[in-house]
């Protein structure tokens, strides 16, 4: 699906849900994700992630928020233009994310509304929960995402 031929705010409605497949985190991708972005030792060494807050290794939390990313990505969310972020209004990572977890997100819209300022677009916030093969909640953000309005609504 092209970008624009995704869906437009009006094609939006709060209470809608959508999902996605799943994504297998592997101990290397921690450790490649950590070396480059987040080289804390509970991130890179297992026996010092044993001797830390979490007990084991675990993925960085903006390890899992890339994730997310790409799992929202291909999801059939698939709004038009893209998923353009305006920001976050909460950001919690509840569990850490382990080698060998399966990440899934799951979405719910929580708001639609048209832009003031600018008739072509609009807003919706999305309640986005990443969930581990456990249904356990691993990261939980609301996002604000700008989303294109349809020609013939902003001419109307």
């Amino acid at each position: 699906m092209s970008q624009l031929s995704g869906r437009y705010l009006e094609d939006f409605a709060v209470g809608q849900t959508f999902g996605s497949g799943r994504l297998r985190i592997d101990k290397e991708q921690i450790f490649a994700f950590a070396a480059e972005f987040d080289p804390q030792p509970f991130h890179l060494d297992e026996a010092s992630a044993r001797h830390s807050i979490f007990g084991g290794l675990a993925a960085s939390g903006w390890h899992t928020a890339a994730v997310t990313m790409r799992l929202l990505l291909d999801s059939e969310l698939k709004p038009a233009g893209g998923i353009i972020g305006a920001g976050l209004d909460e950001c919690r990572w509840p569990r850490p994310v382990r080698p060998g977890d399966e990440l899934r997100i799951e979405c719910e819209v929580i708001e639609v509304r048209p832009s003031k300022s600018r008739p072509e677009q609009g807003l919706i916030k999305l309640r986005t929960s990443t969930l581990n093969q456990d249904g356990e909640a691993v990261l939980v953000h609301v996002l604000n995402l700008v989303v294109l309005r349809r020609k013939d609504i902003r001419q109307g």
